[in-house]
């Protein structure tokens, strides 16, 4: 089992700037991926951006050039510091730990970004 601790949310204005974190803690694997997804009520819920824990990045195109994903892999953290934030980022933000070559996947808990423009 994993768990998954969020911290960093909150109301921003538009072109602002937040910072959300995520902690495992767990069985972690030396091979994984950490992430994060974002949803709407009434939506699916999208990918924002992962990082493997051998530093591969993926972003969703509609956040490239404007968040970046970082982690540290000796402390289980995932990173995610979003600039020049949109009223349409306004979502639900869960991390997510997957492992690599499996189906093991977890959830956080979820942390609302409320972008006011």
């Amino acid at each position: 089992q994993v768990q998954l601790v969020e911290s960093g949310g909150g109301l921003v204005q538009a072109g602002g700037s937040l910072r959300l974190s995520c902690a495992a803690s767990g069985s972690i694997s030396s091979f994984n991926a950490m992430g994060w997804y974002r949803q709407a009520p009434g939506k699916q819920r999208e990918l924002v951006a992962y990082i493997t824990s051998g530093g591969n990045t993926n972003y969703v195109d509609s956040v490239k050039g404007r968040v970046t994903i970082s982690r540290d892999n000796a402390k289980n953290t995932v990173h995610l510091q979003m600039n020049s934030l949109k009223y349409e980022d306004t979502d639900v933000y869960y991390c997510n730990y997957r492992v690599l070559y499996s189906t093991y996947d977890y959830w956080g808990q979820g942390t609302q970004v409320t972008v006011s423009s």
